[in-house]
């Protein structure tokens, strides 16, 4: 393994949750040499990236920035070209116009498929449904479709669900219901999903970032063990120091409800049953190779770092 010592690194979207994790994990190692920008900063001054690029020696751009999920579904589609897309193609035109070793951009799973088949792998046709899974595909596309250099690295991360301490989402929904004492009503469905730990993510990103023999490409980004929601109630509850509540209502009564909430505008609705009982499975195996290092986190480690964190 070849290691690159000394290096100067821009991080766009560096204010937050995985910017501010990477730098501060980043400096744990003695990596300090970091130009960290906003994605305003972007959108609004390009000259500021060109002449950092010019007046400093950068050897690696990892680009976070980015316009998220649109969970209310109010945002319009061309905010998420704008930056996605749009954001995405400056900011690698200019690296690779530059004499910059390594491009790190943060895709995501979406932008391969919403809804699976089976486990996600790189190779897979690629069928985003949202607007920000279409507009990181573009992203993406531009990228591939472009001549790199010899001399240049380009890596395409694709993340499933991110979590840790400081980023609660979408678990803590479930934390909540465990919290209330609500019991989980969904425990007749089986199913298993893939999360990725900030740990993990931010421990593959340095291996790119300080190593020369990881190759370029598309990469999964997840951790080994598909978690279930059932399991994931047992994680929260054990976070809190308790014990977790099911109740095994039959599928067809909680699919009865979920109808009625599509009509009713309830809670609990077909979209959302949806998310909360199918599978999404990512494989990690192309990562893992490359690096040729065990991730230093586990799946239920990290799940239970994270719902820890929300106590505090």
């Amino acid at each position: 393994m070849i290691v690159e010592k000394k290096m100067n690194i821009i991080i766009t979207g560096a204010s937050g949750f995985v910017g501010t994790n990477i730098r501060r994990y980043l400096a744990s190692y003695g990596i300090t040499s970091i130009y960290s920008l906003s994605r305003e900063q972007l959108n609004d001054h390009e000259e500021i990236l060109t002449d950092i690029f010019t007046s400093q020696r950068v050897n690696v751009v990892v680009h976070l920035a980015a316009k998220v999920h649109d969970v209310k579904k109010v945002v319009p589609t061309d905010q998420f070209l704008h930056v996605n897309y749009g954001l995405t193609k400056k900011i690698f035109n200019i690296f690779h116009n530059s004499n910059a070793q390594k491009f790190i951009f943060l895709s995501s799973v979406k932008a391969s498929a919403e809804v699976l088949d089976g486990k996600l792998f790189e190779d897979a046709d690629a069928i985003p449904i949202t607007d920000y899974g279409k507009s990181k595909l573009l992203a993406e596309q531009y990228i591939l479709s472009q001549v790199i250099p010899e001399d240049k690295r380009v890596y395409i991360l694709r993340p499933c669900m991110i979590h840790g301490p400081g980023n609660k989402g979408n678990l803590n929904l479930l934390y909540k219901i465990v919290l209330k004492r609500i019991p989980w009503i969904l425990s007749s469905f089986e199913n298993k999903r893939s999360f990725c730990s900030i740990d993990n993510l931010m421990f593959i990103i340095k291996e790119i970032i300080e190593r020369k023999d990881v190759p370029s490409g598309i990469y999964n980004i997840s951790d080994d063990e598909p978690i279930s929601t059932n399991e994931l109630i047992c994680l929260i509850a054990q976070s809190q120091n308790r014990k977790p509540r099911f109740w095994n209502i039959p599928k067809w009564c909680i699919k009865f409800i979920s109808a009625l909430g599509d009509k009713l505008q309830l809670p609990l609705n077909s979209e959302r049953l949806e998310k909360l009982t199918s599978s999404y499975v990512v494989s990690n195996a192309k990562i893992k190779t490359a690096i040729g290092k065990p991730l230093p986190v586990s799946s239920r480690e990290g799940l239970l770092k994270t719902f820890k964190s929300f106590n505090s």
